[in-house]
């Protein structure tokens, strides 16, 4: 490839993702403007339209068909929409992340568990949070910070520059500090380790240079971090599940914390931790369908002669 169509290529995607950044700063400001429920039901509404037309629809109706076999094709369609309901809801109501509070009286989420928490701040060990990519995950990181537990938190870089500075800025309402995946980020994770303070993850997406754990009845590549630093560090592990119940209003709930066996056999060790969190995980998925992001591509490897 010559100089002069790399830098076409190079230019042509910059132009894309600045109309794409513009395109997300407006929707952004627009939802900002308007009161919670309004922006979560419009969000939505926009999204019910837009989500199922787009090519990774296909994507989730494949992931569907893989995990539930038995649902007639309107069922899965079904399911599609409201995912894209779920998913249209959780980008209108980033701009007001500062209005979920769990610990306020009559608020907008009802937290569970919340001892489990409070035992964490008292034992002087660093503790790790996790959980998946269901209802409006953003709100994972309140439960802790808004409990008086400070919480550091692993994300992955938008590949949009513009629009990975507006999740960023809109995140800031949730009292988290974040690091990004990748050798700084690794970095800044184990001083947060070291230093007996608290993590928090999502675990449910593909990593495909990590191992092959069952999840959701079928083998999925995982990443194995978050056991192997529960058994480096022999501290607590949490669940924590986000559930919508009806438009912008959501249960947190803190599930009592788990720890890793630890044995002579690292890797088997690993596995097996991995395999039960998938197993929590799958749990969640199995309970609201609609509230995950099946749109990832988490078994790229299923021929499709298994699917309907």
């Amino acid at each position: 490839m010559s100089n002069f169509t790399t830098y076409k290529t190079w230019f042509r995607v910059s132009i894309i993702n600045r109309v794409l950044g513009f395109i997300a700063a407006a929707l952004n400001t627009f939802f900002a403007c308007l009161p919670v429920d309004t922006a979560s039901t419009f969000g939505g509404w926009m999204a019910r339209r837009v989500g199922p037309k787009l090519r990774v629809t296909k994507n989730a109706r494949r992931e569907l068909n893989i995990v539930f076999p038995d649902l007639k094709n309107e069922e899965i369609e079904l399911i599609i929409i409201q995912m894209w309901d779920n998913l249209g809801r959780t980008a209108a109501e980033h701009p007001h992340l500062a209005k979920f509070n769990p610990y306020q009286k009559n608020g907008r989420v009802k937290i569970e568990g919340a001892e489990y928490i409070d035992q964490l701040k008292e034992d002087n060990k660093p503790g790790i949070f996790f959980s998946g990519h269901l209802a409006n995950w953003e709100l994972v990181p309140l439960a802790s910070t808004k409990r008086g537990l400070p919480l550091h938190l692993i994300y992955r870089k938008a590949n949009n520059l513009f629009f990975d500075r507006l999740v960023q800025k809109g995140r800031l309402d949730t009292g988290g500090k974040y690091f990004p995946k990748g050798p700084a980020g690794s970095k800044g994770i184990l001083r947060v380790l070291n230093s007996g303070d608290h993590l928090a993850m999502l675990i449910d997406q593909k990593m495909n240079d990590g191992i092959s754990v069952p999840f959701m009845g079928r083998n999925a590549m995982t990443a194995p971090a978050l056991g192997q630093l529960a058994r480096k560090y022999d501290c607590p592990v949490v669940p924590v599940q986000v559930s919508r119940i009806k438009g912008a209003y959501f249960k947190i709930t803190v599930h009592p914390p788990i720890k890793i066996e630890i044995t002579d056999n690292k890797n088997l060790d690993i596995h097996n931790f991995m395999t039960n969190i998938n197993s929590i995980v799958a749990d969640w998925i199995k309970e609201n369908p609609e509230q995950w992001l099946w749109v990832h591509n988490r078994w790229p490897n299923v021929q499709e002669t298994l699917l309907k």
